[in-house]
């Protein structure tokens, strides 16, 4: 397993540096089983993004445009239902059977420096091949832990996401999922300011978003998307 470090300063440049990374570090690997039996390039990678909030969210090369991101972070990150045809979405399960996402800005709102608040995705039944005789596949996105701390540069409250994914397509999912979850914390924001106004009053200070961390075992991109990587 060869793991690197990834320092970027937005999200479109973080897309770009783990690719050319994986490209030009990564170990070939061959995925025998998982969501699809292939050759695959990849590395261990940790990314901190120090600006993820710079606009544009997303590389003008990426396979994904904003009306995408806002969908999947409306449909697949933010909103709890899932249609019939889905085993799951992320936010299907930070919101049932516990409302993690509400717990959580509640909890920020009482003390706004508490330390105890992850969300977590997997559930131990993950473990599992099958469930009621079908394949199962579990996310990849596993958890997302989160703190408010104070800027010493502005003196500003900022609010960061650390996240790990098991399995992390980078050339396809990546970029999306980056962005995705930059509106996640835009949103999340937003609504603690309000309710921690609602319960201090005067006496609450806004809250921005700040860095962000990932981590991934496995970032990998696909035999089928090489062309396109090297490109």
């Amino acid at each position: 397993m060869r793991h690197v470090k990834i320092t970027a300063f937005d999200l479109p440049d973080a897309w770009y540096q783990v690719l050319k990374r994986i490209w030009e570090e990564g170990e070939y690997f061959n995925v025998k089983y998982g969501s699809e039996a292939t050759n695959t390039k990849k590395l261990d990678v940790a990314i901190e993004i120090v600006h993820p909030e710079n606009k544009p969210l997303v590389h003008d090369k990426a396979p994904c445009d904003m009306r995408y991101v806002m969908n999947y972070f409306m449909e697949y990150l933010w909103f709890g239902e899932k249609r019939p045809d889905e085993t799951y979405t992320y936010s299907s399960r930070l919101r049932s059977p516990v409302n993690q996402i509400d717990e959580a800005i509640n909890r920020y709102a009482e003390e706004i420096f508490d330390r105890q608040i992850t969300l977590v995705i997997r559930v131990p039944q993950d473990v599992y091949r099958e469930i009621e005789g079908k394949r199962h596949e579990p996310p990849c996105l596993t958890m997302l832990d989160t703190e408010i701390t104070r800027d010493n540069s502005d003196n500003r409250l900022r609010f960061s996401l650390v996240g790990y994914f098991r399995s992390w397509d980078a050339f396809g999912a990546l970029p999306a999922n980056l962005a995705g979850l930059q509106l996640f914390s835009e949103t999340f924001v937003k609504e603690l300011d309000a309710k921690g106004r609602e319960k201090q009053g005067d006496k609450w200070e806004e809250v921005s978003t700040g860095p962000m961390l990932m981590f991934s075992k496995n970032c990998h991109i696909y035999q089928r998307q090489f062309s396109f990587v090297e490109e």
